[in-house]
């Protein structure tokens, strides 16, 4: 039986780059012909060399200049996986042109922002126009750097970073979100693409992909300072309406994910744990 083919649209970003070197990792034992996306500068060569069975394709999303030499030199693709985003909400409020947070219900959005917008405006184009899909929705996505470090600040990194000089610093205790691992991000993803592949099924399917902790910024910061070691008299709390980022933000989009539980059978890693975890790697 042929392989199938799957296509990885924004394969050189943070999620992307994770996919893709699941993807390669279990060609072994669960092949596909994978191929990948990427925007403007050519993939760097850390990532090119640990998938070196996927071909790469230059492509505008916004113009879809790109997208006809895949069909051309790869073929058709049985599951296309999008991972590209213009995933900071300032730089989408000063670019409309090129950008919801979910809810505790799995169909209710309430977007405040240019960022939060494009996505619903996402979604429903999807919904309308495709027969068989899955919608993810997912929180902070964390874990470790990818193979080729992607140039935005990692949410734990960036806190590691700063902790570990010993300088005081702010963090919102009024924002909640449900941060999930990446590589459970990733599970969901192969675990929807199997079912695509081995049972043939079509399916609408809207998921929200978060972890069961509902925590803030400083709360997170608390626990990479625990696991690190770090003076937690570092930490400030303070309130996300005293600094002006230039875009509102929503301050609780925290994730009921008992759907995803439910019909996945995939329950995240919680934040806390995985700092637990991670701290003895």
């Amino acid at each position: 039986m042929s392989k199938k083919r799957v296509l990885v649209v924004g394969g050189t970003g943070y999620l992307g780059q994770h996919l893709l070197k699941r993807l390669s990792e279990i060609q072994s034992t669960n092949p596909h012909d994978v191929s990948f996306t990427y925007h403007s500068n050519p993939p760097p060569q850390p990532l090119l060399k640990a998938i070196p069975q996927a071909l790469a394709f230059q492509v505008d999303l916004r113009t879809g200049h790109g997208f006809d030499a895949i069909s051309q030199a790869f073929g058709q693709p049985h599951v296309v996986v999008n991972c590209a985003a213009l995933s900071v909400p300032r730089t989408c409020e000063m670019d409309p042109t090129a950008a919801i947070p979910s809810t505790r219900k799995n169909d209710e959005t309430v977007p405040v922002n240019v960022y939060g917008s494009s996505k619903v405006e996402g979604e429903q184009f999807i919904s309308a126009n495709c027969s068989n899909f899955a919608i993810l929705r997912s929180s902070i996505i964390f874990g470790p750097q990818t193979v080729s470090p992607v140039p935005k600040s990692l949410p734990i990194q960036w806190m590691d970073s700063v902790l570990s000089k010993g300088d005081k610093m702010e963090f919102f205790h009024d924002e909640f979100r449900c941060p999930v691992y990446v590589k459970d991000v990733v599970t969901v993803i192969l675990t929807l693409t199997d079912k695509w592949i081995s049972e043939g099924k079509q399916m609408q399917l809207l998921l929200n992909i978060g972890g069961p902790d509902r925590v803030s910024r400083a709360q997170m910061a608390e626990a990479v300072a625990h696991i690190r070691g770090y003076n937690n008299s570092l930490i400030t709390p303070a309130s996300a309406s005293t600094v002006d980022r230039g875009v509102k933000s929503p301050a609780d989009i925290s994730m009921d994910i008992s759907k995803l539980i439910q019909t996945l059978g995939i329950s995240p890693i919680p934040f806390r744990r995985w700092c637990q975890i991670d701290a003895r790697s």
